[in-house]
């Protein structure tokens, strides 16, 4: 995972929808009570309870020092591992490597290297079990964004990674995975309060804006929140076009 500086209290209070619908993608989870499960990228460790309480044997893996501080504060009874989705090294082969909204955030680059070390990390028969932005994720959100920078002159940097079913399964099959289950729907994703969108973009969409004076940044963020209010507000909420992919890919015995 690359080295995010979340802003954990706010993720907390305004973002509590990115675990919470989480909660689903367990249910694609076929290995039994008891069985060893990573939370790869587990942030403050929501979705790490969550699959403790299904009697899971839970680890939280996250690469944000912040996250890990507030896992560990609201979460004593599990253990946290500081490790990067790329290289992480576990002691033990887990059964499960599950994983929620985190492979968007890793570059495009480096996605087959992480494929490869989750393979690597998983017992014979284990399985991982991932949700992420897929193709189209929040397109109306970032082709505004990238217009509002031409128009002042500067390029708009596309950080995210959201593939097609038909890029990422060959990506898994080459890491030694067999693809049992590959999903891609649209999530329409409501937000918390009027400037539901401006605190979207000012938690998620970092990297664009770094090294850019406040007052630009805000006037851009202003400009799109006004451009998309016709397609993304519905009173009182605006409505981030989530789209989401799921893949259930398994480590068979013969690897």
């Amino acid at each position: 995972m690359p080295n995010i500086n979340w802003n954990a209290a706010d993720y907390k209070k305004d973002f509590s929808f990115v675990p919470a619908y989480g909660e689903a993608l367990i249910h694609l989870i076929t290995k039994q009570p008891g069985s060893t499960v990573v939370d790869l990228g587990c942030g403050n460790g929501t979705l790490t309870e969550k699959l403790a309480d299904r009697g899971y044997l839970v680890t939280g893996v996250d690469d944000s020092d912040t996250m890990l501080q507030l896992a560990r504060k609201e979460h004593p009874a599990y253990p946290f591992l500081k490790g990067n989705a790329i290289d992480f090294d576990l002691e033990e082969k887990a059964d499960v490597i599950f994983s929620n909204a985190v492979f968007h955030w890793i570059d495009q680059r480096d996605q087959q290297t992480m494929l490869c070390n989750i393979f690597r990390n998983l017992k014979p028969g284990g399985e991982l079990v991932c949700e992420f932005g897929g193709f189209g994720c929040a397109e109306a959100v970032h082709g505004t964004l990238e217009q509002c920078f031409a128009e002042r002159g500067l390029k708009y940097p596309r950080t995210f990674y959201f593939p097609t079913i038909g890029q990422y399964a060959p990506m898994l099959e080459k890491a030694g995975f067999t693809v049992e289950l590959a999903v891609l729907f649209d999530r329409p994703t409501p937000q918390n309060g009027p400037d539901g969108l401006a605190n979207w973009i000012h938690m998620f969409i970092k990297k664009p804006f770094e090294g850019m004076e406040d007052v630009q940044k805000e006037d851009i963020i202003s400009d799109a929140v006004s451009r998309l209010k016709n397609r993304l507000y519905r009173e009182p909420l605006w409505i981030v076009d989530y789209v989401r992919i799921q893949f259930r890919a398994v480590k068979k015995n013969l690897h």
